[in-house]
């Protein structure tokens, strides 16, 4: 069945919820009394739709329904989680947790996105609610910060987890949680920086991005200073620098006055940095240098990496077909050329990647390798029939030709999301003893499965274009 959330303000925050869940499966309503919300979150969906899918190796389940409401009460009728992402008036959030706890079912986790009040300030006139803090673009990163009551906070993770998120919960509550205090404190020097002329904002975002920034996506703050502190680790690291921290490097108590020529010239500078674009073009540039990182991360398991593989694999399998599918993806942005296409080179990567999941199917896995047996590719021949887009769905079905003793012939079709026949790739392996690195019998049951595919398939036709290997007649 599927569950629905409710997200009560639908701006940059509750827009990116509204797409995280939609793209989930859920069904979602909105609520937001401003005229231009569908619009608005219309516009976030589609950049989510265009980035979100492009993270993972495997498609996301089909998307929900989308409804707007100006009805509070129908809009969390039957909703399974609820979102309150209003502006940060602590008086406008007692007001609508308020009617969130009447109208809401008991079973309801209702979320709130306040990136600064307390729970106890939340719920100080009678409402349920816990802290559920994401970070911009929701839709793509992974963090939420959850503050609240130990039980409802298990509860809220456990639905966050099967959305892809990671929840933080926070030991204990405090001012503005735990990241956006690590941020405002880098916010409040930088201020101070462009105050007294010392960077500009460029200057500043540089610093960020092509140094400390790198590392911090994938190591945080401490494991990048055990690093620093060499082979002696942690403890050197504090020795060698713990002193400054008494030297006036930073002006962190203090804060510059908000004053009218400061806006100004902080205004006036991002302009200058930034302004020849709009801010959609800011935040496609955002989501795909996100997701190129991001898709970075995967291969190590570090990080948001850890993340989307923990939640890819919880992804559910394609249903079958009279082929195995062994591809479902949408195209990613980083698989594309100047064009919009994807490039030859990917075509290669996605039918290396149906060759490996095939190996999954006949058990062939990664613990089959780790007992010292696998399948080596020997030889690939790849035909181009048509264009692939960014963003569009492939998807790969594998015909088995040879499964017999050592030898396995694959031939996998690359269809695009209309089911036209972009590519074919023909693949030749070998079954090898990693220890010996001489080519052996597989194993008796992955050499069962296999049989059981290559039984199958010695009834349908020879594909077009396959037998392309030497020694082989073309078809």
């Amino acid at each position: 069945m599927t569950r629905k959330a409710s997200i009560i303000g639908g701006g940059v925050i509750g827009g990116g919820w509204a797409a995280r869940f939609l793209l989930n499966g859920w069904d979602v309503a909105v609520f937001d009394t401003d005229p231009e919300a569908e619009r608005k979150i219309g516009e976030v969906i589609a950049n989510a739709r265009r980035s979100l899918p492009a993270l993972y190796d495997k498609r996301l389940p089909e998307e929900g329904k989308l409804t707007f409401t100006s009805d509070l009460a129908e809009a969390v009728s039957g909703a399974d989680w609820i979102q309150e992402s209003v502006p940060e008036r602590l008086d406008l959030k007692h007001k609508i947790l308020g009617s969130l706890t009447e109208l809401a079912p008991e079973t309801a986790v209702i979320g709130s996105s306040t990136s600064g009040f307390k729970p106890s300030e939340l719920t100080s006139e009678g409402a349920r609610a816990v802290v559920a803090h994401p970070f911009n673009p929701v839709y793509l990163l992974p963090l939420v910060e959850l503050v609240g009551d130990p039980a409802e906070m298990t509860r809220a993770a456990e639905i966050l987890r099967e959305i892809g998120m990671f929840p933080l919960q926070v030991r204990k509550e405090i001012d503005a949680h735990i990241a956006d205090r690590l941020l405002e404190a880098v916010w409040r020097e930088a201020l101070w920086l462009v105050k007294d002329g010392i960077a500009t904002t460029e200057e500043i975002d540089e610093a960020i991005r092509m140094g400390f920034g790198l590392r911090w996506a994938q190591m945080g703050l401490f494991e990048t200073y055990r690093i620093a502190g060499g082979e002696a680790g942690m403890k050197h690291f504090m020795a060698q620098f713990g002193p400054c921290l008494s030297w006036p490097w930073t002006k962190l108590m203090d804060v510059p006055e908000f004053t009218d020529e400061l806006v100004d010239l902080i205004a006036g500078q991002s302009d200058a940095q930034s302004g020849h674009r709009s801010i959609r073009e800011l935040e496609r540039l955002r989501d795909d240098n996100l997701v190129g990182m991001m898709r970075a991360l995967k291969k190590s398991g570090s990080g948001a990496g850890g993340v989307l593989n923990d939640h890819e694999r919880a992804l559910a399998a394609p249903a079958e077909a009279d082929l195995p599918i062994t591809g479902d993806r949408q195209i990613p942005q980083s698989w594309t050329d100047y064009n919009g296409h994807m490039n030859e080179a990917h075509y290669l990567e996605a039918g290396a990647a149906a060759t490996d999941r095939f190996m999954e199917l006949i058990g062939a896995d990664a613990d089959y390798i780790a007992t010292g047996k696998s399948y080596f590719t020997v030889e690939n021949h790849l035909r181009y029939l048509d264009e692939l887009l960014a963003g569009e769905r492939l998807t790969v079905t594998t015909q088995v030709l040879q499964g017999e003793g050592k030898k396995m012939q694959l031939f996998h079709f690359l269809k695009n999301a209309d089911g036209k026949l972009a590519a074919t790739m023909e693949t030749l392996l070998l079954h090898v003893d990693l220890d010996t690195r001489a080519s052996s019998l597989p194993g008796e049951e992955v050499a069962k499965k296999l049989k059981v595919f290559a039984d199958a398939h010695k009834a349908l036709p020879l594909p077009d274009g396959a037998g392309r290997f030497v020694g082989q007649k073309a078809a």
